[in-house]
């Protein structure tokens, strides 16, 4: 009667998620074709932005931004957009100015969509190749599905990770090359960064650093041949556009909000305290680390002590969400993985009744996959020692058995007689 409740409790969970994955896989094709969605999507900065670029303008003029914005169809009630990233991702947006927004949204949806893809792929490599169709549970991650939809840039910084856990032992040098688009969104890998410096420095891994630095100095000449200004026209930018007083949804910001909402070095705390952490785990494991085994728990704790972070930036916990997937034996994990990952797009659509409300409904979420993953360690762990314990435990109990069996077969000696003769 259990296994009957079980499986039908499986069919249904499995039934909702393959549903809600459906509804949004549909939103994402029509975000890319709807006129009236395309201009209220996270796009519309990027594309707003390469059209500044192409123009030889400032790309983060807020005037000129918000009227390209507004004609793309961006809603009054959404004050300008600014593409937050630094400006040495600009050349990444430049092509974008010479397009018109219809077919600059299909080739960025194609794009990210093409990342995602390529990044399951790489993690299904280098697990192994195992058997079974556990990586869908990547290709319908609730994150990656809200980035397609928004045509935001982490499924960009996502196959960089991928990337350099596939070529770090083998191509040190492109590996590297792959980090600068981890630098798209350099502070959701803050404790990350930190060990792989010191990993680097350690294992003398320099065509790493070489690889990374060549990338960057590339892309800020770049940068610097469209706009010369433009990184004093960046920090003004940030001055200006009023982030610290946005709510972004997640640990570090809600921090800062509770205590103090104008002490922004509030918001620096977790991500220092990560750091620390990181650094101390990988000492006691610098003999044997492994960026596939270790590096998975240490990116799920830099996503969630990261300065700021939004939903969609979530989608970098595939590659650890995936190493769990195939190392549980336990259904009821991936049940509940599944589930987790559906509720995601249930508060998506709950947009359609309440604004942001898939912020608001999803601050779970980041620590949510640690703890999920946690828990996956915690109990391979426990099912890898349970046979030992077993066979420990009988042994104890055969011992004892044996003892008084053995006492019961003990020959009482007469009283007054020599021992040595008894």
């Amino acid at each position: 009667m259990k296994k009957k409740i079980a499986y039908a409790v499986n069919v249904t969970i499995a039934c909702l998620c393959g549903l809600m994955f459906g509804f949004t896989a549909l939103g994402f094709f029509y975000s890319m074709i709807s006129k009236q969605v395309i201009g209220s999507r996270d796009f519309v900065v990027y594309w707003a932005t390469g059209q500044q670029l192409a123009r030889h303008a400032n790309p983060y003029d807020r005037d000129a931004l918000l009227k390209i914005e507004r004609a793309a169809g961006l809603p009054a009630k959404i004050g300008a957009m600014y593409m937050r990233n630094p400006p040495s991702t600009l050349p990444m947006v430049y092509p974008l100015g010479f397009l018109g927004i219809q077919a600059a949204t299909i080739i960025w949806s194609l794009a990210l969509l093409a990342c995602l893809l390529i990044s399951v792929y790489l993690v299904w490599i280098l697990l192994g190749r195992p058997k079974g169709i556990r990586y869908w549970l990547g290709l319908s991650f609730g994150p990656a599905m809200v980035c397609l939809i928004n045509g935001q840039s982490s499924l960009f910084a996502l196959l960089g990770l991928t990337l350099f856990l596939r070529l770090h032992r083998t191509q040190p040098f492109w590996a590297g090359v792959a980090l600068w688009l981890c630098a798209l969104k350099p502070h959701l890998f803050l404790p990350f960064g930190v060990v792989l410096l010191l990993w680097i420095v350690l294992t003398r891994t320099y065509k790493i650093l070489l690889g990374g630095a060549l990338a960057l100095a590339a892309s800020c000449a770049v940068s610097w041949w469209m706009d010369p200004l433009a990184w004093g026209q960046y920090r003004q930018m940030l001055h200006t556009s009023g982030i610290e007083w946005e709510f972004i949804p997640c640990f570090s910001v809600l921090l800062r909000i509770w205590f103090s909402q104008g002490a922004i070095w509030l918001q620096y705390v977790p991500a220092s305290l990560g750091c620390a952490w990181a650094l101390a785990w990988f000492w006691r494991r610098r003999a044997t680390w492994d960026w596939i085994v270790d590096g998975s728990l240490l990116m799920l704790v830099s996503i969630v002590v990261a300065p700021y972070s939004w939903l969609f930036d979530q989608c970098l916990a595939i590659p650890a969400l995936l190493r769990g997937a195939y190392l549980t034996r336990f259904r009821s994990l991936l049940v509940t993985l599944a589930l987790l990952s559906s509720l995601i797009e249930l508060a998506m659509f709950g947009n359609l009744l309440k604004p942001s409300a898939v912020y608001l409904w999803t601050l779970w979420a980041a620590p949510g996959w640690l703890a999920w993953y946690l828990v996956v360690l915690i109990a391979e762990r426990w099912s890898a020692d349970w046979p030992r314990l077993r066979a420990t435990d009988w042994l104890r109990r055969r011992s004892a058995v044996d003892g008084a069996a053995d006492s019961a077969q003990t020959v009482e000696v007469p009283a007054g007689s020599n021992s040595l003769e008894a």
